[in-house]
């Protein structure tokens, strides 16, 4: 194969499977089928993909309140400070986010647990141990969210809708739900392994994943991708303080707006009046602030207090491991 047709085949086993990513037998065979390679090729191409950190794994993305809890925080960190800081919050088991962005409020992190309780606790002791006070932004709804963008496109273009709130991950299913979160095996019949290794039938893990995706459990399962390393360097979150009655319908239009991969509600917090959020990514700075600008003349919010928060710096970024650092935490209490 030549370094062209490998570069193109890279860029389509990155871009193409995002979503619906094959639920058979062999789904590598599949994509090859796709791609007019043979399986290894495309298995080989993945695990160079995973070692260069162009996709953290293949696996899903849970839907709103499948897996436990999880809190937007963020910290106003003194300059010196700001090193020693992060270290100390992104070696928290439960961080998976971990940014620095332009304000005051420098330092935004996400917490993930088992329940509101134990992110909460979570939060009470980074607080305690950096001698910090984090605004706790609370989901309330979600307009969008799915990173999952053509990546062919200089700005992130617009993703699938969001799915609502969706039922629990049931106790007997989590772990499945744990190997899910580690990535799919890079094997010529990946759920065969899933299957072995949880002593069940390989249609039964097909059957559960399929369920999984329709009734919303998972929101996609397919590459994630890591933005930054496939060139979409810049992303700005953008903030709103919007009238309670008004920030739904003004959501939903920023939802549906060019560049716009996330939109959601949260909770205000003390000294952060701001309701509603928007991120953008994108290749050039300057795109960003021209998406940004163009969203908030088109969804009717030019009249609102906002901030826009450039991303400078990434701590941390990975998966979140609800089911995983659960079974952990159990078998070392057995």
């Amino acid at each position: 194969m030549s370094a062209l047709a490998f570069a193109d085949l890279r860029f389509s086993l990155l871009n193409d499977w995002q979503h619906d990513f094959p639920i058979v037998a062999t789904p590598f065979a599949t994509i090859g089928a796709a791609c007019g390679v043979e399986a290894e090729s495309v298995i080989d191409a993945y695990r160079e993909l995973l070692a260069d950190g162009a996709i953290s794994r293949i696996g899903g993305v849970w839907g709103a309140g499948a897996a436990g809890a999880a809190l937007l925080c963020a910290f106003a960190v003194p300059a010196e400070r700001l090193d020693a800081v992060a270290a100390i919050v992104s070696a928290h088991p439960g961080v998976n986010h971990n940014y620095e962005r332009e304000h005051r409020h420098n330092l935004w992190f996400v917490v993930t647990g088992h329940d509101a309780t134990a992110v909460d606790e979570s939060v009470d002791t980074l607080e305690a141990q950096t001698g910090c006070r984090a605004l706790r932004l609370r989901m309330q709804r979600a307009y969008r969210i799915d990173l999952g963008f053509d990546l062919r496109d200089p700005m992130a273009a617009r993703c699938r809708a969001s799915a609502q709130r969706v039922r629990r991950v049931q106790p007997a299913d989590e772990p499945l739900a744990a190997l899910l979160e580690d990535g799919l095996p890079l094997v010529a019949k990946p759920y065969e392994a899933w299957a072995d290794a949880l002593r069940m039938r390989t249609e039964h893990v097909h059957g559960m994943l399929e369920r999984w995706l329709r009734e919303g459990t998972l929101r996609r399962f397919g590459v994630i991708v890591r933005h930054h390393e496939a060139g979409f360097r810049h992303n700005a979150m953008t903030v709103f303080d919007v009238p309670d009655d008004d920030v739904d319908a003004c959501g939903e239009r920023l939802a549906g707006e060019r560049g716009v991969t996330l939109a959601y509600r949260r909770e205000r917090a003390e000294g952060w009046p701001y309701n509603l959020y928007c991120m953008v990514h994108g290749r050039d700075r300057s795109e960003v602030e021209a998406a940004i600008a163009a969203a908030i003349a088109c969804s009717g919010l030019q009249a609102r207090a906002c901030a826009v928060l450039f991303s400078r710096r990434r701590f941390k970024q990975a998966g979140a491991r609800y089911f995983r650092r659960r079974r952990v935490a159990e078998a070392s209490v057995a």
